[in-house]
């Protein structure tokens, strides 16, 4: 890729980056030292934005409409399959491991009974499962309007088949009744799966060789690989920020305790306990959300087709769902300080097909590696997640055969999206929303423990 593919902006200048995460002295597990917070600082490679402009932004314009729009039905139900086999390696975890948040403990009891804290093992265990099971609750007339709903799309022409669509073990899932939240999945697990992600799958620079360091040089590459290695960091970022916000604090027998738990968020993204890394990643998430809101931004021409609808077979409750739709994607259009992604593959166009076509099948592998999540409800918001954000990326890959598209009632266009696409591309984007609110609540958190 020649070198002179540089970030094409609509600014004459760089705004600087600011993250300002207050110092506070906290007490973290493991360690009986005092750790805190620096002041972090720094511009976002690659774009032209500040934090503060993001979270005001979003806090305050985004975050709201779009939980709105994902509590509707339209958006609520996720089809996937969770049963398909991990291709790249034979899971031999066993559940006395105490991270196997969704094997069957029926499975492993005779293994834990040989350990040396048989019971706490299974307590352990019982937890887990509880914890990484997806709640597959759903009303008889929920399953038959669903059914509808596929029949109604069915009729329509659509651009690709996903395989969680088609397949006979495809379940629909209520994302209502599974938030994404701690489960306990941890551990060697839980590392092997980001291990191969960052290790196997990622466009990173040579010298990188555990992902605790994800970034370490980036001098040598391209801004094709560094955007790809930013969009992976800044979605295990958003992961662990959700893990972090909505932590099981407590347990008794009616009822879990939900809530933010400062010591795991320090624990990961706290300047000195990860090497220098944390802020480096709560900035990949910041640029994980310019990519999607760009995404979100420039899709509007397909939305606001008079023949497309987001059909449930609740007339006025459809209308009304496109119409703050349509809101939402006219307030993203609105940022004025959106991601340039006509730098993307904008050198030599034989090299650049190639490494485009190198970007999609790198990011396809990656969506497979999910089908290794051994936590249930973890593989469902990792699968979901993931698709959200390849077909966010393939809107921006599309952008010729959007921009063309006539505001008629064609109902074939060039371009299409499945409802699958639809539903994970606004509740990637959600996650991603949620992460970004979720960080002013730690730094005020973090605030009332320094005072």
């Amino acid at each position: 890729m020649p070198n002179s593919v540089h970030c094409q902006t609509t600014m004459k200048s760089f705004i600087p980056l600011a993250l300002l995460l207050t110092s506070v002295h906290v007490t973290t597990a493991g360690s009986a030292a005092h750790r805190c917070f620096c002041q972090v600082t720094g511009t976002l490679d690659d774009c032209a934005c500040d934090v503060e402009t993001i979270d005001r932004f979003n806090n305050k314009e985004i975050f709201p409409k779009l939980q709105k729009l994902l509590s509707s039905d339209y958006f609520r139900f996720y089809k996937v399959n969770l049963n398909n086999p991990c291709p790249f390696w034979t899971d031999h975890s066993q559940c006395g491991l105490k991270y196997c948040a969704v094997k069957p403990c029926t499975l492993c009891i005779s293994y834990i009974l040989y350990s040396e804290a048989a019971s706490q093992d299974i307590e352990e265990c019982e937890k887990a499962e509880k914890l990484g099971a997806v709640n597959g609750s759903l009303s008889d007339e929920t399953r038959q309007a669903l059914q509808e709903w596929k029949k109604h799309d069915d009729e329509s022409d659509r651009f690709c088949m996903l395989d969680d669509e088609d397949s006979p073990k495809s379940q629909y899932v209520d994302l209502l009744l599974n938030p994404e939240r701690f489960t306990g999945y941890k551990g060697p697990e839980a590392w092997r799966i980001w291990n191969s992600i960052y290790e196997e799958n990622c466009f990173k620079p040579y010298s990188v060789k555990r992902p605790l360091n994800p970034l370490a040089s980036n001098s040598g590459l391209c801004v094709e690989k560094r955007a790809f290695f930013r969009l992976i960091s800044g979605l295990h970022a958003s992961i662990n920020i959700h893990l972090s916000a909505r932590y099981l604090l407590d347990e008794n027998w009616f009822e879990m305790k939900w809530g933010h738990n400062v010591s795991e968020f320090q624990l990961r993204f706290d300047k000195e306990l990860t090497e220098g890394e944390g802020p480096k990643r709560l900035r990949n998430l910041y640029f994980l959300y310019l990519i999607e809101l760009r995404a979100l931004a420039k899709i509007l021409p397909y939305f606001e087709r008079p023949a497309f609808h987001l059909y449930t077979g609740q007339h006025t409750q459809d209308n009304e769902n496109k119409k703050l739709l349509l809101e939402l994607l006219h307030v993203a259009k609105s940022f004025p300080l959106h991601f340039d992604e006509t730098a993307l593959f904008a050198g030599n166009n034989k090299e650049a097909m190639k490494l485009k076509e190198d970007f999609k099948l790198t990011f396809k592998n990656i969506s497979r590696i999910m089908d290794c999540v051994e936590c249930f409800k973890c593989r469902l918001w990792g699968k979901l997640q993931t698709q959200g954000l390849g077909s966010a990326l393939k809107i921006l890959f599309s952008e010729r055969q959007i921009d063309a598209m006539p505001n008629t009632s064609n109902t074939n266009p060039s371009f299409q999206l499945s409802r699958q696409e639809i539903v994970s591309l606004f509740n990637a984007f959600g996650r991603i929303s949620t992460s970004v609110r979720e960080l002013e609540n730690f730094r005020s958190l973090l605030s009332n423990l320094k005072q």
